[in-house]
């Protein structure tokens, strides 16, 4: 299976830039980004909902768009299957109704009214909402609109599922739920899937690749653990959740310069020549050790933010710090630290 998506259209305020392909990747690939950054507009273009300005998306070798040789296939042509984040059930049919519809869009295939019962019987056990099969969709939950969306489409047999944000609608404690049964749902598909969100935590547990875009702009395509371990870049790091990412003087091939931090950082390994920028993830800084003064950030004014389970501490210069509530507590004793040291396994290299 494979998608080849090769794509610039204009937006209001920016150009949508992505180029990626799924060929020989296992897994869902996610997409990554902050709200208004484009995600979602590169899943209505491959469903043809809109119109790339320029490119090429071949699906399986079918080529669903090109704009050199003036191919563009209509919606219902391109097999694409799509989970809005509205989930876009037909209000005025039952859930046995509506996943029966997807059935009756599968490509090139006639079936009887006896074969769509008992196969829409089938994705409903397989979704768990047979009890719910005379229900309307204004009488359901989020997330058995989600199951009863989710089983319509599959119905159809998509050559490609992609979902759009299919958590923002949900609760904490149901999204968790629905999480944990998408990804039993989904381990056995075996066609391209794509995962729209804006959660690095939703990238992380789902995903095998991900597309990080910034502002329209792709900002790397990779495998996800290596991404979240060797960001690359600062719009890389700052969606994968890191919060110190400062700019760098680089000295020599050992040392650099954090003017922002008013700091010297020594290292024993080598600095990459076109690094720009380092990040270091807030719970990664600890205190110095004996003595030690080398690499340290001077921590002034911390103001607090409490969470449930750990500290958010930002100090000035916009140095980010978390700690569990009992090292806090306990190794701490509540008290603020002067300095804090940045480990040097921890740094993460960046450029551009």
């Amino acid at each position: 299976m494979s998608l080849q998506v090769e794509i610039e259209k204009k937006l209001n305020d920016k150009v949508l830039s992505v180029s990626f392909d799924t060929e020989g990747k296992q897994g869902i690939t996610g997409i990554l980004g902050a709200s208004g950054c484009g995600k979602s507009m590169t899943l209505k273009c491959i469903a043809g909902i809109e119109t790339p300005d320029r490119g090429k998306i071949v699906l399986n070798g079918r080529v669903l768009f090109d704009s050199g040789k003036k191919i563009n296939l209509r919606v219902q042509d391109r097999h694409v299957g799509y989970l809005f984040q509205n989930y876009a059930l037909f209000p005025n049919m039952t859930v046995e109704e509506n996943i029966a519809a997807g059935f009756k869009c599968r490509p090139g295939q006639k079936m009887t009214a006896e074969e769509i019962k008992r196969q829409t019987a089938d994705y409903m056990e397989l979704l768990h909402v047979t009890e719910l099969k005379s229900s309307y969709p204004g009488k359901l939950s989020g997330g058995q609109q989600q199951r009863v969306a989710l089983a319509r489409i599959l119905a159809s047999d998509p050559e490609v599922l992609m979902l759009d944000e299919p958590f923002s609608a949900l609760d904490a404690f149901l999204k968790e739920k629905l999480q944990l049964e998408l990804l039993e749902l989904l381990s056995g598909y075996d066609k391209d899937i794509l995962m729209v969100t804006h959660s690095r935590d939703e990238i992380y547990r789902f995903c095998e690749h991900m597309l990080i875009v910034e502002n329209g702009r792709q900002a790397g395509f990779g495998a996800t653990k290596e991404i979240f371990k060797n960001p690359g870049t600062p719009a890389a790091a700052k969606l994968t959740g890191c919060k110190n990412i400062e700019k760098i003087e680089r000295v020599d091939d050992h040392t650099m310069v954090l003017p922002n931090w008013n700091t010297t950082v020594c290292v024993k390994g080598m600095i990459p020549e076109n690094t720009t920028h380092i990040g270091i993830r807030a719970h990664y800084l600890r205190l110095p050790e004996n003595g030690q003064r080398e690499n340290l950030v001077e921590c002034q004014n911390g103001k607090i933010l409490d969470d449930p389970f750990e500290l958010v501490v930002v100090f000035e210069h916009d140095v980010w710090w978390k700690i569990p509530k009992e090292s806090w507590q306990k190794e701490y004793q509540e008290k603020m630290p002067q300095y804090l040291v940045i480990p040097e396994e921890s740094i993460l290299y960046l450029h551009g």
